[in-house]
């Protein structure tokens, strides 16, 4: 049966190989709230610790790192989109205060590569690591006929935890209000559609002047965690009205959905430094509209943290970066206005 099932493009042995590989990387995130992980059918949490909470409410999110799978086949280079991936989830999260918990990943490929897989699960342990929670287990799916050979689909969901009294749902957010914005470092892990079809004609593997970098390391810069900024602030007892994660849709689609419908968010496109990644693409696409550009990408700001004005100042001060980038007013027209 293996036989047969080998020749009709599914290798178990090199499932099995993928999963000895990444073994080590993802029990290194296990702690003793682990109960069962890697090789269960299922991975147990110990929860115990959500009963300190008054009414602790569960949040989880799932998400991929859509087209930027394809930069990394084309630079053959794995090792950090495990990271990106497991880095967008936290944020997403952190858009509702929660701190997370665990992480599940999925892996799907046509015809298996153990050590890319193992590669691409090494990431997740490093950042699930850093950002404190556990890689509780996963799927790697070999489909031949469904994905492109060669390239590697990469998902995953994770949970995390708030208190009821504390989740952000940006039902606080109020004229007057201030945005504040915290730096991205590049695409993160949307727009690349777009960002490779730009840039498709150009050499990537050269190191650049007005990047600093070649295209192929500017398009891999890790997507950032802001669980150590949001912690900061936290800390500092600045009170979040809304976080906004600056992902797929960018400024023009992400931020409206943390504020009331009442309300506009205007910002003030000059305040912040935008990495050159943007304007090298915008260069190569030709006759673009700047709202194109702001829907499609996060144009610098990776987070936009919405605070009352009188708290702006002892926020940043906090943080140590970041830049008061716009504010909150009533609505007369759109809901994200951007002012040169």
């Amino acid at each position: 049966m293996s036989d047969a099932y080998a020749r009709s493009g599914v290798n178990i042995g090199e499932g099995n190989r993928a999963v000895q590989l990444m073994k080590d990387a993802v029990r290194s995130t296990h702690d003793a709230r682990v109960l069962a992980g890697i090789g269960a059918f299922g991975g147990m949490f110990d929860a115990s610790a959500l009963k300190a909470m008054a009414a602790p409410v569960l949040v989880a999110s799932t998400d991929g790192v859509g087209t930027k799978t394809k930069v990394a086949a084309a630079m053959g280079r794995w090792e950090t989109i495990g990271q990106d991936l497991v880095n967008h989830c936290v944020n997403d999260i952190l858009a509702q205060g929660a701190q997370p918990l665990f992480f599940m990943d999925y892996i799907a490929a046509s015809k298996l590569d153990a050590g890319q897989a193992a590669t691409v699960v090494t990431g997740m342990a490093v950042a699930c690591r850093e950002n404190g929670l556990a890689l509780l287990g996963g799927e790697t799916a070999e489909m031949p006929g469904v994905y492109v050979d060669g390239e590697m689909d990469v998902a995953g969901t994770i949970v995390g935890v708030v208190d009821r009294t504390q989740a952000i749902d940006g039902t606080r957010v109020a004229a007057g209000d201030v945005i504040l914005g915290l730096p991205s470092n590049g695409l993160h892990t949307n727009g690349y559609s777009l960002a490779r079809r730009a840039l498709a004609g150009l050499d990537w593997y050269i190191q650049r002047a007005d990047l600093g970098a070649s295209i192929g390391d500017a398009l891999l810069a890790v997507h950032r965690s802001y669980l150590t900024q949001f912690r900061k602030l936290d800390a500092a007892s600045v009170r979040m009205h809304g976080i906004a994660h600056i992902t797929g849709g960018g400024l023009l689609e992400n931020v409206p959905r943390v504020m009331p419908n009442d309300l506009a968010a205007v910002f003030h496109v000059g305040a912040w430094p935008v990495p050159p990644i943007f304007e090298l693409i915008r260069q190569h696409l030709g006759d673009v509209a700047r709202d194109d550009l702001y829907r499609a990408f996060n144009m610098g700001l990776g987070l936009c943290v919405v605070v009352a004005r009188v708290d702006a100042s002892r926020a940043l001060s906090a943080l140590g970066e970041g830049t008061l980038v716009g504010e909150i007013t009533r609505r007369a027209g759109p809901a994200v206005v951007l002012e040169a």
